[in-house]
């Protein structure tokens, strides 16, 4: 998954036409209507939970979802998601989907989002911190885990609390390196006391810590800074009628898509912005 990196520093209906397995998409570069039996998405091998080139991602199983309802065999074209993502795999017509990028990007056409979640504070249970925000007092004392650009290090920032960061790079080849992985190692091993990572890659990667972690998502807190984001799948622009019919599949799909989210931990939030309960 995509989180557009310039929100960050400042921190799904239509008709669909299927038939024996064919795909009609119409808008690609004002050419005539596509007939393909191939959905071509462009993901990253190797970042769990979103993607990898096992399938073993949520992404990965919805868009399987995705494929089976509109009768087509999946293809993937595999790029790190680092710099240069979008510019190598959609732009460049590798694909026709990109399967998962926040709402805010603007070098894609994004579908309407399909999930919403938010950004969550993690600490070992057994290091009797029992902080819930990120204005708690006692985070003045402990070391504190943040990627470095991203919504909770502009938090940290205004709370004067940089001197207690350790922080981690936002920009990673994710086929050798993971901030998000690291970040919640250290909490596991003490480096740190506390992290605050994205809530999907912090539920993840929580899960197969050794040690026993706590969990917060930061629902509760100043909304000068946004710390959740809604997601959507992502085309090229003027294709609006293949948006349109992604669109209609997802809505239609939406049911099973939340059910693959929670099986996965993903902290989920409302329209109005609390969260959902499994």
């Amino acid at each position: 998954m995509i989180i557009n990196t310039t929100a960050i520093k400042c921190g799904i209906v239509a008709s669909c036409v299927f038939a024996s397995g064919v795909l009609y998409a119409a808008g690609f570069s004002g050419r005539q209507a596509l007939t393909t039996s191939v959905l071509k998405v462009c993901a990253d091998p190797g970042n769990l939970p979103f993607s990898n080139d096992k399938l073993e991602g949520f992404e990965n199983r919805i868009v399987s979802l995705l494929a089976e309802r509109m009768q087509l065999e999946v293809r993937y074209t595999w790029f790190p998601q680092t710099v240069g993502f979008v510019r190598n795999t959609l732009r460049l017509r590798e694909c026709d989907l990109i399967s998962g990028i926040t709402t805010t990007s603007e070098r894609v056409q994004n579908t309407n989002p399909y999930y919403r979640s938010v950004y969550t504070m993690v600490y070992r249970k057994d290091s009797g911190i029992t902080a819930s925000s990120m204005d708690d007092p006692a985070l003045k004392t402990l070391k504190l885990g943040v990627v470095a650009g991203t919504p909770p290090a502009t938090v940290i920032a205004r709370l004067g609390l940089l001197g207690h960061v350790k922080p981690y790079h936002l920009v990673a080849d994710t086929r050798r390196y993971s901030p998000a992985r690291q970040a919640i190692a250290d909490v596991g091993s003490g480096v740190t006391d506390v992290a605050f990572i994205w809530g999907p890659i912090a539920a993840h990667f929580a899960g197969l810590s050794e040690e026993e972690l706590t969990l917060v998502p930061l629902v509760n807190e100043d909304k000068s800074v946004r710390l959740d984001f809604r997601v959507s799948m992502a085309v090229r622009y003027n294709e609006t009628d293949w948006k349109h019919q992604v669109n209609a599949v997802l809505k239609e799909l939406q049911p099973q898509i939340n059910s693959i989210l929670h099986e996965f931990s993903v902290p989920l939030l409302s329209d109005r912005g609390q969260l959902i309960s499994k």
